[in-house]
């Protein structure tokens, strides 16, 4: 039996490709690691995007509760967004989440802008693959361009995606979280402003923050990631002895 199962919940036109080294790393450490594409990426390319499709995606791979298996959800960026509103919406489903690089609430003009960028990169000749493949190579080593573009990169989700997660009322979906929330953002992360606000608004929540890391932290500092996770799933762990020995279930 593993010690935890770990749910990852890619970025926004990335797809569960991006987590393999995350999967190598954190296998060697006896869990169960199942990274997933949401609608419209990844194996899904095509797919139209739809908030329900995607939170019924993220519930599927969790699965139902295992006894002394605690159920960890790994979302980024997009994938973070969504995770929060998933815990919000399913307090039952999970026992911990990790709502990584999405430390600010897409609203007000920062989303209108974000969406104006998006169709102008849409309207590219070649959709915007080019821009990405070159921004990625900026900021991040070969092998995690590799993760990156071995799914695929959804072109056409741009607009679907950021208008469904702008309608979502962030603070409150945090507020109404009942399980742990480990909020993990990179020192350089441009989406980590509003961090300190997502912190009071969780019930029980910690920020956690890994040197030299821009935006897509778990390919910036993988190792670093990975130790953040590990800490997550000892966290509980712990708290599942302390149920188990309080109750008499041990």
């Amino acid at each position: 039996m593993p010690r935890a199962r770990v749910v990852l919940v890619h970025g926004i036109r990335t797809s569960a490709t991006m987590w393999r080294g995350q999967v190598q790393r954190l296998g060697r450490h006896d869990l169960e690691v199942v990274p997933v594409d949401l609608p419209g990426h990844g194996a899904r390319l095509g797919e139209p995007f739809t908030l329900d499709d995607a939170l019924d995606t993220i519930g599927e791979a969790l699965g139902e509760s295992v006894p002394g298996v605690p159920r960890l959800l790994v979302g980024l960026s997009l994938g973070g967004y969504l995770s929060i509103e998933f815990a919000a919406r399913h307090p039952q489903g999970l026992d911990g989440l990790v709502a990584a690089s999405c430390g600010t609430r897409p609203r007000g003009a920062g989303l209108h802008g974000y969406l104006r960028l998006a169709d102008a990169i849409g309207r590219l000749p070649d959709r915007g693959r080019a821009l990405n493949d070159r921004m990625a190579r900026l900021f991040l080593s070969a092998a995690a361009v590799d993760d990156i573009v071995a799914g695929g990169v959804a072109l056409d989700v741009m607009r679907p995606a950021i208008t469904a997660v702008g309608e979502l009322d962030l603070e409150a979906s945090i507020a109404a979280v009942e399980v742990p929330i480990w909020f993990v953002n990179g020192r350089y992360d441009h989406f980590r402003f509003e961090e300190r606000r997502m912190l009071r608004a969780a019930a029980d929540g910690r920020l956690v923050h890994i040197e030299g890391a821009t935006h897509l932290v778990s390919l910036a500092r993988p190792e670093e990631f990975t130790a953040a996770v590990l800490g997550a799933v000892a966290e509980l762990e712990l708290r599942a002895l302390r149920h188990a020995s309080a109750t008499g279930t041990a």
